[in-house]
């Protein structure tokens, strides 16, 4: 049974976990312990208090057939670190994704002031099928949620009238309903169709409902099941029912069957309420008791509830078609354009007619929309087409094409058309009472545009005339007045550029002596020795307000370090007010981190301040993190401090760890760890695992460190098994061993075996390479010394523990009285045929080791023929191709100085015997026949096992079997037709076959009739034979090139003349262009579709032993025109 998987909710961290979430299933490393009843349905956690990323919750519905249900749900931005990827379930794990287009729709909106997502899941006419369970879950990259809700279908309502009555009863029954269904259901979250189905299901099959609908909690269910003991009830009209539910892809066949207890019952299918007749798409089958419904080439129209009808009963199904992913085959391109180009954005796709979604700047760009904006959507086959005929600056931004089997992305990029200046407008001085004029010009005569004073916009008037005549624009100013005074800005229309001029107005000025103060700057400490130091986190805005006081004002210049800032603009500036000189650093970052000076200056005087600003931020990741050792269920995790602790120390560390493969990291410590080498325990032997680490200060946490090298947690294997001495020599001992009863996930690499000496602490190596196999000769011992051995099984992750003798073993080689082992089919005669090998291999034993020695005969052996190896064990003869000169009695002695063992071997190397010799018709009588013969001259130095006789009457000269392994060497043959004559002949027979040749009679045996004598009619018997001559000559033919064409004509001839075809006087040979025949005299030849080139003069010649014949023909071959 698999294990319980843990609650989809991510679970909050640290101390920010509320204390009353609830927990769907416990936690992976909680001891087992006996499951607890959920709590009741009306005490869950309500929607008005949302956790997680939720805001609000999907709402369980109830919903009559044929109607739409509508079910929202709001997901929170600002705890999601990217955009959330949405994903609606039915059950548990059946993704709704692919029903887009069919009765399932979806929307997503975004509220960008607010960062909330509002996600809604569309089902139009809600049929049987549709009710259940039902899960939404939302993913940003690490960071993933989910939550459930149920969806009820009702029966339609009836009409209005006793509506009043029926509302007081439905109410009271809706209310029983809901408790019994409480009841039933135990707060587990499993519909009651899933209960049912699992009453009627057997005890093996729970594990796969419980998988296929998504059930976690197995042990709730099965405690449920054993408490409602309910008689199953079984269907009259069904054996087997349809399935829950089907998917298939699209243009697949599905196929939905049911079994009938009769087969004589009728049965009808139905779809959505409809009933299915037979066509092509619809095939209807019967298969004995079976009932067979084959859905061809499904669609999404197919996507829909099933039924199949057998009297009063039914059974319901759900079909859904699941779309192909479309893949992004051409992705968008990023643009740069200028205001009012016509823009075309192109994307291809895989397939056509597919689903896509515009988005741009995360929100979704439709049709409804497009009416109102400047866009259009255009549909080119495979190619989907967004278009702007006049691009605007409100157009740019990264536009994203979404599929369901991919996305890709673009940005727009917009600018202003670039304004060319021929001629700037120049500063004016002017007096009282005279004309100011600014003018300038500009490349494009269309452009119009603004005209300012000091920021304010120019209107016409008495005075003032504004005026624009081709590529000029002209700002006139009659009776110049004190007040006209300024900075004057002409700002063309759409465009990012403006002309600045500065009007001055010549008048005569009296000077005085203005009150003098040397500059002062006010600090809380201010002053050359005096140390002000301000710390700033990283990421926040900072802004230091100096005041400062002089007369007349004084200048103020900041310094960081050495170096002047000026910068008036950006995210570090400088902001001046009367009074006052502001420096502010938006987002402070590390490198702002040093001394600022200010120094303030004015014709009496300077005064000069300085500022120590301190930037703390969240520590570098630490460094440097690598696996040290592992073992069977932990590993030691080691790393070095950061670089950088961000201004403040780091109060520790946070470790977590991951299987490789899988993106869901688990933490292994929620209060800072402070050293640097952590443990990590409770893994599993044989997976592959990863570990980063996180560093902590005051400010916050770090980025996590680069993730280890994957690594396994294996163990080394057991001991060997069974470890023992085989054989012992004066200078060697040879092992045995089994395998360890543990191996483990890290395998064996090897053993390695060490031998000490008796009274000695110290282990010498026998072996510096481990040995896969479990035996080993240790060599070069001490004759005589006493020496323990002992082996240890290696592999990656060490050594094991050894296997040691019991007892010490002494080297010295033990006597062993010889004695051959000879095989059983070795100790009765060896036949072999002549030609085939001779590999006797005979064992035997004895130490130290002894001396073998073969004869034939008392005689040595013929090495030319005869090999012969000798091991410690064992003997082998061998001859390559047997003789039957090698054929005889071999001695074999095994012999040890003077102990000594003998065996004797018999081999018989056999071949076909001859055949008989003098085989004579001794006696005819009637119809019988004595037939004898005598032995053959050689019997193939093997038992002739008996005699194949055959007859064969004069006439026909055909063979027929009289006898077969006939053991005389005579035999009477009977039924022999009257008037015929025969003759006989004979094979021999022993263990390699028949003869090669037979033994055929000299004489015949003539069966007469009795008392008639047979007197041979004189005549003169016809010659038959003539010359070839052609009875059909050839004709000359015209073919059409490409079609098949043949040539026929007709010989006779006796013997058989032989017939050869030319082309062009060339004899045609064996050409696959070409198909010769002759049937009886009626040559043929065939030219498989001729072209031009097989025009020619074609003979047929026919030859035999008494002269020959030619016929000739023109062939011409026509290309058709």
């Amino acid at each position: 049974m698999p294990e319980a998987k843990p609650a989809a909710k991510k679970a909050p961290k640290g101390k920010d976990a509320p204390k009353g979430a609830p927990k769907e299933a416990p936690p992976k490393e909680a001891p087992a312990e006996a499951p607890k009843e959920a709590p009741p349905e009306d005490q869950s956690p309500t929607a008005e208090e949302p956790t997680g990323v939720f805001l609000k919750k999907p709402d369980s519905v109830s919903v009559e057939t044929g109607k739409d249900a509508v079910v929202v749900a709001k997901v929170n931005g600002k705890e999601l670190p990217d955009k959330p990827t949405i994903k609606w379930f039915k059950g548990k794990w059946l993704e709704l994704g692919s029903k887009s287009g069919a009765r399932f729709s979806f929307k997503e909106s975004h509220n960008s002031a607010s960062n909330v997502y509002t996600v809604e899941l569309h089902i139009g006419k809600v049929v049987l099928g549709d009710r259940g369970y039902y899960r939404l879950e939302v993913k940003a990259k690490d960071t993933c949620d989910s939550c459930g809700f149920n969806i009820d279908v009702e029966a339609p309502r009836q009409d209005a009238s006793g509506q009043s009555l029926e509302s007081f009863k439905r109410t009271e029954v809706v209310e029983e309903e809901k408790k019994k269904k409480k009841k039933d259901d135990d707060d587990l979250g499993i519909p009651p169709e899933i209960w049912e189905l699992l009453k009627g299901a057997k005890k093996s099959e729970y594990e796969k409902i419980a998988f296929q609908y998504g059930i976690t909690d197995l042990r709730g269910m099965l405690k449920r099941l054993k408490k409602a003991k309910v008689e199953v009830k079984k269907s009259a009209a069904f054996t087997k029912k349809l399935d829950p539910a089907y998917q298939v892809d699209r243009g697949n066949k599905i196929k939905l069957m049911v079994e009938i207890s009769d087969p004589d019952l009728t049965l009808k299918w139905f779809k959505n309420g409809q009933e299915i007749k037979p066509s092509s798409k619809y095939v209807f089958e019967n298969v004995g008791k079976k009932r067979i419904l084959t859905i061809n080439k499904c669609t999404l129209a197919d996507d829909a509830a099933y039924e199949v009808a057998v009297k009063d009963e039914k059974c319901f199904t759900e079909l859904f078609v699941k779309e192909p992913p479309v893949l992004i085959v051409t992705p968008l391109e990023d643009q740069q354009v200028f205001v009012g180009d016509r823009v075309e954005m192109a994307v291809e796709v895989s397939e056509e007619g597919a689903q896509v979604m515009w988005m741009k700047d995360g929100v979704e760009l439709t049709r409804e929309d497009s009416f109102k904006a400047r866009y259009r959507f255009k549909k080119d086959g495979k190619r989907h087409i967004l278009i702007f005929s006049d691009v605007v600056q409100e157009d740019r931004g990264r536009y994203q094409v979404i599929t369901n089997g991919g996305q890709c992305e673009a940005e727009l990029i917009v600018e202003e058309k670039q304004l060319e200046v021929l001629q700037d407008i120049a500063d004016l001085t002017v007096k009282a009472s005279e004309q100011a004029v600014f003018k300038c010009e500009v490349s494009d005569e269309k452009v119009t545009g603004k005209w300012y004073k000091n920021g304010v916009e120019v209107r016409p008037s008495k005075r003032i005339t504004i005026s624009h005549v081709g590529r000029f624009h002209k700002l006139v100013i009659d009776d110049v007045r004190p007040e006209d005074e300024g900075d004057y800005t002409f700002v063309p229309d759409g465009y990012a550029l403006s002309l600045s001029a500065k009007l001055n107005f010549l008048e005569i000025k009296v000077e005085y002596v203005p009150k003098q103060e040397p500059p002062k700057i006010h600090l809380d400490c201010s002053g050359k020795t005096s140390e002000n130091a301000i710390v700033v986190v990283a990421g926040n805005k900072l802004r230091l307000d100096v005041s400062i006081t002089g007369e007349p004002p004084p200048v103020a210049t900041w310094l960081k370090g050495d170096e002047v800032f000026t910068t008036t603009e950006g995210r570090t500036r400088i902001e001046k007010r009367v009074d006052c000189s502001s420096f502010v650093i938006e987002s402070a970052q590390r490198e702002d981190e040093g001394r600022y000076t200010i120094k303030v200056t004015n014709p009496v005087g300077e005064d000069v301040a300085s500022i120590f600003l301190q930037v703390v931020d969240v520590p570098d990741p630490p460094e440097a993190v690598r696996i040290t050792s592992v073992g069977e269920d932990w590993a030691i995790l080691v790393w070095e401090p950061p670089m950088y602790d961000g201004g403040k120390p780091v109060t520790g560390y946070l470790v977590e760890r991951k299987k490789k493969g899988s993106q869901r990291w688990m933490k292994l410590n929620f209060e800072v760890f402070t050293e640097t080498t952590y443990e990590s325990t409770k893994m599993i032997e044989g997976i592959l695992y990863e570990m980063r680490v996180f560093a902590v200060n005051a400010i916050g946490v770090s980025q996590p460190s680069m993730n280890t090298k994957p690594f396994m947690p294996i163990a080394p294997t057991s001991e060997p098994l069974h470890l023992i001495v085989e054989d012992v020599t004066d200078t060697t001992t040879t092992l045995k061993w089994r395998p360890p009863n543990r191996i483990g996930a890290g395998g064996i690499d090897g053993y390695l075996v060490e031998y000490c000496l008796e009274g000695s602490e110290e282990w010498v190596p026998a072996n510096t390479e481990p040995v896969e196999r479990c035996g080993f000769t240790v060599k070069n011992l001490p004759t005589g010394a006493r020496i323990l051995f002992r082996v240890v099984g290696v592999n990656i992750a060490g050594r094991s523990e050894p296997a040691t003798l019991a007892q010490p073993v002494t080297i010295r080689e033990i006597a062993e009285p010889p004695k051959i082992r000879l095989p059983r089919h070795l100790r009765q005669t060896y036949i072999r045929k002549v030609g085939e090998q001779l590999n006797l291999v005979v064992p035997f034993q004895g130490k130290p080791r002894p001396q073998v020695v073969w004869t034939k005969g008392g005689a040595p052996l013929d090495t030319s023929r005869v090999h012969v190896r000798t091991s410690d064990f064992d003997t082998v003869f061998f001859v390559r191709q047997a003789a039957r000169s090698d054929s005889g009695e071999y001695e074999l002695s095994v012999q040890i100085e003077n102990m000594k063992d003998t065996a004797t071997i018999r081999i018989r190397v056999v071949e076909k015997a001859g055949p008989p010799i003098n085989v004579m018709v001794k006696e005819v009588w009637g119809t019988n026949a004595l037939v004898e013969w005598q032995a053959p001259k050689d019997d193939g130095n093997s038992e002739i096992m008996g005699y194949f006789v055959q007859k064969a009457d004069k006439k026909t000269m055909e063979w027929f079997n009289v006898y077969e392994r006939n053991r005389h060497t005579s035999c009477t043959v009977s039924d022999l037709i009257v008037g015929n004559e025969y003759y006989f002949r004979v094979y021999t027979e022993n263990i390699c076959g028949l003869s090669d040749s037979p033994g055929v009679s000299k004489n015949t045996a003539r069966i007469l009739k009795t008392g008639i004598t047979f007197k041979p009619f004189e005549y003169k018997e016809h010659d038959f034979r003539m010359a070839p001559k052609f009875l059909t000559p050839l004709i000359d033919r015209v073919v059409v090139a490409g079609y098949s064409a043949a040539l026929n004509c007709a010989v006779r001839g006796h013997p058989k003349p032989k017939v050869v075809w030319m082309k062009n006087k060339m004899e045609i040979r064996e050409d696959p262009k070409f198909l010769i025949t002759n049937y009886q005299g009626v040559l043929t030849l065939n030219i498989r579709r001729p072209s031009p080139f097989d025009a020619g003069t074609y003979t047929c010649r026919a030859v035999n032993e008494l002269g020959e014949a030619l016929a000739e023909c023109k062939l011409e071959v026509r290309v058709p025109q």
